[in-house]
Formats: C-alpha cells, sequence, structure tokens
C-alpha cells in the first residue's frame, strides 16, 4: 500500500481515502482523483471526486458534503428553522463553508440579509469552484461573506437575527466550542425576541452523550427546543439529529405552507422529522431536567 498523504493512500483496488471516525470504525471511500487540496491556516482542505459520492469536502481528513447526499442535511437544517420561523428577514450561518446552507436560505424571498461567518476562506472558494452540485456557485447578493470566528462574532450581537443556523463540524478542536453553553448564550442574545436557531446535534446512535446533552443545554435556554433527525448515508450511522431552539412557541401549522423546489424535503418530510424514535425520545429524557 503506497501512502500519498496523511489521509490517502493507493493499493491494488485504487486510490483511498480512509476517514477514522471511531477507535472501532474506518470508513473508506474509493476516490477516482483529488480536484483540489490546500493546507490552509485552519486546516487541510480537498476536493475529491469518489465512485459513490461524487465530489466530496474534506477538512482534515473527515468527510464534510458531497456532491450525492449533500442536499439533505443543508435542506433539512435550513427549511425546519425558516419554516417555522413567522418572517425571517435576516438570517445568521455560522460555519457552512460549502455554501449549501446559505444556498437553500437564499430560497426564501422575504429573507433580506444572510451573514455567513466562516472562519476559512479557502473552504469558500474551493466549495465555490469545485463543488458546484453542493455550492451552486453561490452568488446572490444578500448572502454577505464574513471570514471571522464563529464564536466571537456572536459574542459581539445582540437581537440582531430572525433566524441562526449553527453548521458546523464535529466538537473537535476549534469546533468543539460551537458546543459550549456559552456559545448557545450568545446565540440567544443574538437572536430577535421571536427569533430560532438551530444547530447539527451529532449522531444519536454514535454520538447519543454529545446530541443528549446539546439538546439539554438549548432546552435550558429557550422557551422550546426541539429535535429532529433525517437520514444523511455519508454521515456515520446514517440517521443524523438537528436541535432547534425557539423564543416563541413554535407554530407546526406554518409546515403546511412549505413550498420551496428542494430534492429531499417537502410537507411531509419536515412534519415526520420532528416524530422520534423510541430510543432517542428515551435518550433525551434522561437529559431533560439536567441543565449543563
Amino acid at each position: 500500500m503506497e501512502r500519498l498523504s496523511m489521509y490517502l493512500h493507493r493499493d491494488k483496488g485504487g486510490l483511498w481515502l480512509t476517514e477514522n471516525e471511531r477507535d472501532n470504525l474506518k470508513i473508506n471511500y474509493r476516490i477516482k482523483e483529488v480536484v483540489f487540496e490546500q493546507k490552509s491556516r485552519f486546516q487541510h482542505v480537498m476536493i475529491l471526486d469518489s465512485y459513490d459520492f461524487g465530489r466530496m469536502l474534506v477538512l482534515d481528513g473527515a468527510v464534510q458534503t458531497t456532491s450525492m447526499d449533500g442536499h439533505i442535511y443543508n435542506e433539512m437544517i435550513v427549511h425546519a428553522p425558516l419554516t417555522l420561523h413567522p418572517d425571517p428577514r435576516k438570517v445568521l450561518i455560522i460555519g457552512g463553508g460549502d455554501c449549501g446552507a446559505a444556498r437553500e436560505a437564499c430560497k426564501y424571498r422575504k429573507v433580506e440579509q444572510i451573514d455567513m461567518v466562516e472562519i476559512d476562506e479557502s473552504v469558500v472558494v474551493a466549495s465555490k469552484a469545485h463543488l458546484p452540485e453542493v455550492s451552486g456557485n453561490l452568488s446572490d447578493p444578500r448572502v454577505n461573506f464574513i471570514y471571522a470566528d464563529g464564536v466571537d462574532y456572536a459574542k459581539k450581537v445582540q437581537g440582531e437575527y430572525d433566524v441562526i443556523i449553527v453548521d458546523s463540524s464535529d466538537p473537535v478542536g476549534p469546533a468543539k466550542q460551537l458546543f459550549e453553553l456559552s456559545f448557545y448564550q450568545s446565540l440567544h442574545r443574538a437572536l430577535k425576541e421571536d427569533g430560532i436557531m438551530v444547530c447539527q446535534s451529532q449522531s444519536p446512535i454514535f454520538q447519543p452523550e454529545i446530541m443528549s446533552e446539546t439538546y439539554s443545554r438549548i432546552d435550558s435556554l429557550f422557551l422550546q427546543s426541539h429535535l429532529y433527525w433525517a437520514v444523511v448515508p455519508t454521515y456515520p450511522g446514517g440517521m443524523w439529529s438537528f436541535t432547534l431552539g425557539s423564543k416563541r412557541p413554535v407554530d407546526f401549522s406554518r409546515i403546511a405552507a412549505f413550498d420551496k423546489q428542494t430534492v429531499y424535503t417537502n410537507k411531509d418530510a419536515l412534519t415526520g422529522c420532528f416524530q422520534l424514535p423510541q430510543f432517542v425520545k428515551a435518550l433525551l429524557e434522561e437529559k431533560k431536567s439536567i441543565h449543563i
């Protein structure tokens, strides 16, 4: 086996990316070619063309999104909060360097401004240039790219946003701050009085502690909190969770008006995603009374 870099190797079967998910779990992706590779100030950035998932964004050896199923994650993290908010005009996206979340938010004509705070500009540049299936080569004038630390940015804002979407990577290294209670407190302050926030909260199968802890922290701050889920094949276990916090009671009847052009999300998917399997309910109940 020929090792080409820290993350890629070649054997008789071709070129492979090996993603180390857990101590006992590794995922191998057969790769057609390396489309883009760069070591930025913050991380190792690659766009790879794979056989089964198409082009994929890989940061520090971990697959973030792919052209085959990236739309599922991006549609679900965006359309739930923007559909449930009564009048979303100003949106903040923290992370989301692949531009997929911002692309979905642009489908709402009433939205006047989308501030996308991404720490690593190279991710945005690479995604717009080499991952059009996800980014759509985003060029909507309502999107304001802010290259800064999302945690620091959120601390400086108060009562400004209708919806905040936290499209973060796994809670490892710098991204760990995006799962802390203090960060959610900043988001609560940054929202208007009827504001809604949402974040990805990991796999209920492989990271149940992170999921339930995220839910508990958001539940301790917001009038209402709701966990929902979707199946994203690229992610370990397939099943992925999102946690929504709202300063006002959530009116789920708004889902009936959903009319965006999407690949995965529709009225039924938005309604059904809030119906939780029993084991997920049990995990949340264990944390329900513990505010961390």
